[in-house]
């Protein structure tokens, strides 16, 4: 498991979801009566979130919570995420929240994974990263889906990572690369200097002005090819990543390039993937057992 959100944030999604109670439950008068819920997995999925959905339910009164599967395993349709058993209304208050936090997690994850595998098609020392390109306000729950697919953060903010893009050198002029790079390892002598480069030419003097690495913007795997042996000619070990439009189409063929990371957006275009809810009222569970 990556990292475990924190009940505040987990309260935070049942207050919005029931912020003065739930009508129906209520106004039904079986709050008290007690349930069990199941959540299966309604496609093949990586699933994420199953440690956020157990505490969700435990926040809002469930009594016992059963995990059948970590965040980052590979499941089967049908396959059980996990069982929880209290009073209706503590059912009903997470049940949602808890589902649908699946269901965006996990389709996420799983379109991390598929892209990671099939860069490794291309060459199995490929490494894929997802950039902060995420709705806002979601970035803990997309990144935890991207680190349980077995990927890496590309940066997780402005603060602590530095990394030139053509809209920061639009401000810079004349300037020659090697005098601004200079300038920045001086301001962050402790971080690692990336630079976008658009096109096989520039990728070549930036790394040749002193960059700890070439991140190549929107080139087709050609290019990529040939950034990669013109770098590795100035006989520098500057590490090359290739971001946008980067998908599991076309993952294999900028891995066989050369590239050491590839950068994608992708996983957070992702479906949901279904996660199927089971309630039921204990007697009927009772029953069962009996049966």
């Amino acid at each position: 498991m990556p990292f475990l959100l924190p009940d505040a944030r987990l309260e935070a999604l049942l207050r919005e979801d029931a912020p003065y109670g739930d009508m129906t439950t209520l106004g039904l008068g079986i709050g008290d009566r007690p349930g069990r819920v199941a959540l299966r997995a309604g496609a093949p999925m990586t699933v994420c979130g199953v440690e956020e959905a157990e505490r969700l339910f435990l926040l809002a009164g469930c009594e016992t919570v059963r995990r059948f599967a970590a965040s980052g395993c590979q499941l089967e349709q049908g396959a059980e995420i996990l069982q929880a058993d209290g009073p209706a209304a503590a059912l009903h208050m997470a049940h949602r929240t808890a589902q649908v936090l699946l269901e965006v997690s996990s389709g996420v994850a799983t379109r991390a994974r598929r892209i990671l595998l099939a860069a490794r098609q291309g060459r199995h020392e490929i490494a894929v990263a997802c950039t902060r390109k995420h709705l806002p306000g979601t970035k803990d729950i997309m990144l935890k889906a991207v680190l349980a697919a077995g990927c890496s953060a590309h940066r997780f903010s402005l603060s602590e990572s530095v990394l030139v893009f053509a809209q920061h050198r639009a401000f810079l002029g004349r300037v020659p690369p090697r005098e601004w790079i200079a300038r920045l390892r001086a301001a962050q002598p402790e971080r690692r200097i990336v630079v976008e480069a658009g096109n096989v030419d520039e990728a070549v003097l930036l790394a040749n002005s002193g960059v700890d690495c070439v991140q190549l913007d929107h080139m087709a795997p050609e290019q990529v090819a040939e950034a990669v042996r013109a770098i590795a000619a100035l006989g520098r070990a500057v590490p090359v990543a290739v971001t946008g439009g980067i998908h599991e189409g076309n993952a294999a063929s900028y891995a066989a390039a050369g590239a050491q990371l590839l950068v994608t957006s992708a996983p957070y275009a992702a479906a949901p993937l279904d996660v199927k809810v089971l309630m039921q009222d204990a007697s009927a569970v009772l029953h069962q057992a009996r049966a």
